[in-house]
């Protein structure tokens, strides 16, 4: 039961990630909200959210988590809504994701996490699987500037360091709650610093909101849970099943083609990672 609870949290927060994903896409190329506004917004929703859900809870107190968690929550939204402006979906998910994989997994390594044969072939499957999926956009990747790239690289090493930090919550809500609530005056500060171009409209804010108080809030809860059963390597493997999720959400969602290179590279990604979290039914 425990394996099969783990199973669900992760597969809901998964669904969540791609959720932000497909939010941020459309709201930052779809309408007039500008990257720090996003941010922002994405980042207070979420606070108040997970702030009424305490209170609802009739928990009062000290709040969980800490201030170097939510500089890292800040780093990876931030770093994630400014990069996406000038990356292509594909580039975007090959850096964030492999910033996630490698932050993760050689903390793993460093502090004596061993994989085993079979888990190593089948992350390097569900690489491969990831490069195939964006190759196509990813190309442009040699043509974008260093800085922007950095962005999402940074990004997605923010978000491994709060996702390891997340492995010893004792409260997923009081911990996901005291980080966003410390990381909204970090986007206030982004804010002010780009104030010159502030923009936005109703549409890219509902985004913004939906992003924060759902996908996020709720979704980061979740995943926070789910992480207190999952090896650093596994946690780092299985988030390469989100832009598979991505992709489907935007043939679903945003009208985009199926194509068989879709199929070949969920196949390699699923299967990939089915191979690296099999490690402790195999004894």
């Amino acid at each position: 039961m425990p394996r099969t609870r783990t199973a669900l949290l992760t597969t809901v927060a998964m669904f969540a990630f791609a959720g932000n994903s497909l939010l941020c896409r459309l709201a930052l190329k779809g309408t007039a909200i500008d990257p720090s506004t996003f941010t922002l917004v994405r980042i207070a929703s979420a606070a108040l959210v997970l702030w009424v859900i305490r209170r609802t809870r009739g928990v009062g107190g000290r709040l969980g988590g800490n201030w170097a968690s939510a500089l890292a929550l800040f780093v990876y939204a931030a770093g994630f809504s400014l990069a996406y402006v000038h990356l292509a979906a594909g580039t975007g998910a090959l850096l964030l994701f492999g910033a996630v994989q490698a932050t993760m997994i050689g903390y793993g390594v460093v502090n004596g996490e061993r994989m085993r044969v079979r888990q190593w072939m089948g992350l390097l499957i569900a690489l491969a699987g990831l490069v195939w999926l964006v190759l196509p956009r990813a190309v442009s990747a040699l043509s974008t500037p260093v800085g922007v790239s950095m962005l999402m690289l940074g990004a997605g090493a923010a978000w491994g360091v709060y996702s390891l930090r997340g492995r010893s919550a004792a409260d997923p809500v009081a911990t996901t709650a005291g980080n966003f609530l410390r990381a909204v005056p970090f986007a206030v500060a982004l804010s002010v610093a780009t104030i010159s171009s502030v923009s936005f409209d109703g549409v890219g804010l509902a985004y913004a909101i939906v992003s924060g108080a759902l996908t996020s809030g709720a979704g980061y809860i979740v995943w926070y849970a789910a992480l207190k059963q999952l090896t650093a390597s596994s946690a780092a493997s299985v988030q390469l099943s989100v832009p598979v999720i991505t992709a489907v959400g935007g043939i679903v969602l945003l009208g985009e083609p199926l194509t068989v290179r879709l199929v070949v590279a969920s196949v390699a990604i699923l299967g990939g990672v089915a191979l690296v979290i099999a490690r402790r039914t195999a004894h």
